[in-house]
């Protein structure tokens, strides 16, 4: 059994590519992927759809309340702190419609099931799954997704081809995104053939029938007639791309596409917030129907806008029984399971860098915390969310210290990725991430183990 874990462990050292996948990141082998119960993967699956109807909902409710048919507070919530130009860019009808294309939520696993932490906007970890799908493809039958399941939701997504373009602020996650346009670059795009190796732009658009996938800095970007666009950077970092302004403009113009969309109202965690809202109950059992609504209240865990607002002298927070969120302030430390998080359009709102757990802290830090979110709501809205502890797993690993196999007992974080696809929302692809039980929040770091997902009975 060692020695089949070791031959694994080879086959996947052996396939790892030279340029790396991670700049200056590292993380924990294991010759065996997570496994996911085969009776839950079709919840999984559908789990795709039901985000993809939430997030077209999110885009219809910011619509309407600019409009003034839905409440305008909501418009007001998610356009705070953000340039003048880019909320108009946002709203232009010919993007209306425009909708992430890639689907990832970051999923808690619980003793009950899963909890959705929060929906990634600009995920990574698109060309990591995709190598590691293929690599523990070879000697597992049962990856999700397949071999090749992630290169080919990310080409279904842009059949004939794209830019990548990625900021110096995303700049970590470049190589593993050269890695997938590589070896979207061995197949034809569609329509094409093997005939050309070099992309031909013309002026009737692009012409590449082969190599039509590139890698290329936000920085210097000039966008091609008919281009498609994978944007990897967040939107708070635009002041640092002059060099986008064209490609907003050809946007804006349709004369190439963008995804995810120059939309910053979609990117805010605050939609956990405003899905639990009373006053918007039933415009989201209506947009999303009742099955979706009931599927979604059981894995959304509850948030709360910290909106320094008054309250009437009757009214109190929904949950908390509190009617002033100083007296949040005040909490013991068991009655602070709860997380505080920058909604968004920051650079804390990214990955873990603005997020606090507030068992973990000491109460005057809580407090000096609380205060913060509430001066700074106006500029940088933050929202409070129920904290849900993560499972915990045995996982094998490698120990690069000892040289030995051992046992990690950990929590999971899964990233399932789906691609909104012409006829329908595909799951090509699970990242486990394994971190140490002692760890709170749960994302990639040198003592995890980040693993392909399997079925299994």
């Amino acid at each position: 059994m060692v020695a089949a874990a070791e031959d694994r462990l080879q086959i996947i050292r052996t396939a790892f590519p030279k340029e790396g996948l991670f700049a200056e990141k590292e993380w924990l082998l294991s010759p065996n992927a997570f496994p996911i119960d085969r009776k839950s993967l079709p919840d999984l699956e559908q789990l795709g759809h039901r985000l993809f109807v939430f997030q077209r909902a999110c885009n219809q409710l910011y619509q309407l309340s600019v409009k003034g048919k839905q409440p305008e507070w909501v418009a007001q919530y998610l356009d705070a702190g953000k340039p003048k130009e880019l909320i108009e860019f946002s709203r232009q009808k010919d993007i209306r419609d425009d909708l992430p294309r890639v689907i990832r939520p970051d999923l808690i696993l619980t003793e009950k099931g899963y909890i959705i932490a929060e929906i990634d906007s600009v995920p990574g970890g698109i060309g990591l799954t995709g190598w590691l799908n293929q690599a523990y493809s070879s000697f597992d039958n049962d990856i999700v997704g397949g071999a090749s399941g992630m290169l080919e939701g990310f080409r279904a997504i842009m059949p004939n081809g794209a830019d990548i373009v990625i900021s110096e602020e995303s700049a970590t996650y470049r190589p593993e995104m050269e890695w997938l346009a590589a070896r979207l670059n061995q197949r034809p795009v569609a329509g094409g053939d093997d005939s050309s190796s070099v992309c031909t732009f013309t002026a009737a658009g692009v012409n590449a029938p082969g190599y039509n996938w590139r890698v290329v800095p936000a920085e210097n970007y000039e966008p091609h007639e008919g281009r498609a666009v994978y944007r990897f950077f967040e939107l708070f970092d635009l002041p640092n791309i002059p060099g986008m302004e064209n490609a907003l403009r050809a946007n804006a113009d349709r004369r190439i596409t963008v995804t995810p969309p120059i939309k910053p109202y979609l990117e805010e965690k605050m939609w956990f917030a405003l899905f639990w809202l009373q006053p918007l109950r039933e415009f989201w059992r209506r947009e999303l129907g009742e099955k979706y609504f009931i599927k979604l209240q059981e894995v959304i865990p509850y948030s709360w806008l910290l909106d320094p607002t008054p309250l009437p002298q009757h009214a109190v927070i929904p949950r908390l029984e509190i009617h002033d969120w100083r007296e949040a302030a005040k909490f013991s430390q068991k009655d602070r399971d709860l997380l505080l998080k920058v909604s968004g359009f920051s650079p804390l709102g990214w990955g873990s860098r603005g997020i606090a757990l507030g068992s973990d802290l000491p109460h005057a830090e809580w407090e000096k915390r609380i205060e913060h979110a509430l001066a700074t709501f106006q500029s940088s809205p933050t929202i409070l969310q129920k904290f849900h502890k993560g499972a915990l797993f045995d996982h094998q690993y490698w120990d690069p210290d000892s040289g030995e196999l051992k046992a990690m007992k950990g929590r999971v974080r899964l990233c399932p990725y789906y691609f909104v696809e012409r006829d329908r929302v595909r799951l090509r692809g699970a990242l486990a991430t394994i971190a140490p039980a002692d760890k709170k929040f749960l994302h990639g770091m040198s003592e995890a183990i980040l693993v392909p997902s399997k079925t299994h009975l």
